[in-house]
């Protein structure tokens, strides 16, 4: 073998690596989260976590991926220990779907058919199909295809490279020679487990063992223990994905681990056992890539039947290795708003963003609630929670934007961009609507302390403006939460009717002022109180118009207001008069 195939074989590494991870990004784009929001709802069961565990992972082409997500479920709080044990099972068979794929590359025969069915025939006409739809076609959906079409050629060619490069090998004793010392069950392991954990990914480590097959010297007895410690290898990203999380998921982690190791002492055991017994008749015969996958399969698959019905007895192992402490884990088991480990798949990280933000609208709402209520009746309970609510609204304010500034940082879709936009838009609207909920209860607070009341003139003109907010941020927060643009669209004539209201009042409580009939000191507090209603209302347009301009492919808030507040515009101007009427001061 010389420099030039050393060259070729890191080459065609190469190659197999790239068209790995393009073919998996694209996969994991083109599903737009769906996978894992199904993984998080349909796993109550532990069979349904093994079959969707298992698809959800052929599908992405990455059992480290699906396996870290489900730490990041049980880390967030969103799953229990139980319920990823299914899907950390079925992710490890649904991995060796990349194996199968690979062992097209040993396909022979002389027919026309078998002929086509080789990736040296097909994999150019996938790349060339791949770079015609990147150049012409329009839209993420058919790019991301094209680039599943691309990352699946490029693998192959890959694939070929590097068995080309060491076919030589099997002319060389000092080659051979190594391989038989792997065939040494513990040096097998260990070899597989090394070259999984340096790859970070059990599928290429697989891939490159069926490239080793095209030497003809690699046996049975070689390829099923490194085989068997590629699964233990795989473990590696998910324990350290696991650092400096709760210990639920430190324990998911840790059972990964474990169930992994328990497979393959048991299959080891079963495997040397029946050959030391009854002397297997293949266990020195030659392998190629399907026969590699083949083991690679039916390892993993029986693996997951004997350890399926123990699954309990595994959670109840983690609880009695990582045990509670009920005096320290409250505070150090503290879980952040979102996960990082969901910025494996940017969709279904901006879902969580979503989820957030969903909460971030009722806890604005119901802050603007309590605080209009709260100008009637001073309450210290309401008091008390309306400040508690906006240390959250804060807190969710920092973390989510913190978070979207990392979404945006990974290759999203335009749908996607244009949601991290829309999100990030909604996260500083909602925590100002709760700061101006904070500043009507520091109005009313002084007047309390200070026994100052209201005309009962200027309580009815509040609570006809009250009752217009209360609306204008249900109907906002509803809009946004529901998407509902038909909703979103009666917002800006509301407004537009608040900021009508703030001018009447205004003026009504100055000419009390100049007639003497409420002193400077309440004229400024309530000129405080309708400004803060007024602001309120404000933000509550802007998330309208972030709904209706976001739906519409494009964020011109100009635009869109100079064209809605059109006369001309009936829509607009019917939902402005029903307004005014429903909203009017006599």
């Amino acid at each position: 073998m010389t420099i030039f195939d050393v060259l070729t074989l890191i080459g065609g590494l190469a190659l197999f690596l790239f068209g790995m991870n393009v073919m998996g990004g694209s996969l994991e784009k083109i599903s737009g989260g769906k996978l894992e929001s199904i993984l998080e709802r349909m796993t109550d069961k532990r069979i349904k976590g093994v079959l969707l565990g298992t698809v959800v992972t052929a599908i992405v082409q990455s059992s480290g991926a699906v396996t870290i997500m489900a730490v990041g479920f049980v880390n967030s709080g969103i799953m229990a220990l139980k319920q990823v044990i299914g899907i950390i099972l079925g992710a490890h068979i649904g991995t060796t779907v990349t194996a199968w794929l690979l062992s097209l590359t040993g396909i022979e025969g002389s027919s026309i058919f078998i002929q086509l069915l080789k990736p040296s025939s097909f994999a150019p006409v996938l790349a060339f199909v791949g770079v015609i739809i990147i150049m012409f076609a329009k839209g993420d959906r058919k790019k991301s295809i094209a680039n599943i079409l691309l990352g699946f050629a490029i693998l192959l060619t890959g694939m070929n490279t590097m068995s080309g490069a060491v076919s030589g090998l099997e002319n060389v004793p000092e080659f051979t020679n190594l391989l038989l010392k792997f065939s040494n069950p513990v040096l097998g392991l260990l070899a597989g487990a090394l070259l999984t954990a340096v790859l970070q990914s059990s599928s290429a480590a697989v891939g490159i063992l069926q490239a080793l097959s095209a030497t003809g010297a690699v046996s049975v007895s070689v390829a099923f223990p490194i085989i068997l410690g590629m699964n233990i290898g795989a473990c590696m990203p998910v324990l350290l994905s696991a650092i400096g999380t709760n210990k639920n998921a430190r324990r998911t982690a840790l059972v990964n681990l474990i169930l992994a190791v328990s497979g393959v002492t048991i299959a080891m055991i079963a495997f040397y056992g029946t050959n030391a017994i009854f002397g297997l008749p293949f266990f020195t015969e030659q392998v190629n890539a399907t026969s590699i996958a083949i083991i690679h399969s039916v390892f993993n698959i029986f693996a997951a039947v004997v350890l399926f019905p123990f699954g309990g007895l595994f959670e109840k192992l983690m609880y009695k290795i990582i045990k509670d402490d009920p005096h320290t884990d409250t505070a150090s088991n503290q879980t952040s708003l979102v996960e990082d480990r969901f910025l494996l798949t940017p969709s279904y990280a901006l879902d969580k963003v979503k989820e957030k933000c969903n909460q971030m609208a009722l806890l604005a709402k119901s802050n603007i609630s309590m605080s209009i209520d709260f100008l009637k009746v001073y309450s210290r309970i309401k008091d008390e929670k309306i400040q508690e609510n906006e240390k959250l609204l804060d807190r969710y304010e920092d973390e989510l934007e913190t978070y979207l500034v990392k979404i945006s940082a990974l290759d999203l879709s335009v749908a996607d961009s244009m949601r991290q936009s829309k999100y990030s838009h909604a996260i500083g609207n909602f925590e100002r609507i709760g700061d101006y909920g904070v500043n009507i209860l520091k109005t009313k607070r002084k007047m309390h302390k200070a026994k100052i009341h209201f005309s009962d003139d200027a309580n009815k003109e509040l609570d006809i403006m009250g009752r217009a907010v209360k609306e204008i941020i249900e109907n906002s927060t509803a809009a946004f939460i529901n998407d509902d643009l038909e909703l979103a669209q009666t917002i800006e004539p509301l407004e537009q009717v608040i900021d009508n209201l703030k001018s009447q009042l205004r003026a009504k409580h100055s000419k009390r002022m100049n007639d003497s009939e409420c002193t400077i000191e309440n004229g400024m507090l309530f000129f405080d109180i309708i400004n803060s209603f007024e602001r309120i209302a404000d933000h509550c347009s802007n998330l309208a118009v972030c709904i209706i301009e976001l739906s519409q492919g494009s964020y011109q808030t100009h635009s869109y207001l100079k064209g809605v507040k059109n006369s001309d515009n009936r829509s607009y101007m019917k939902s402005f008069e029903e307004y005014l009427n429903k909203y009017a001061v006599k």
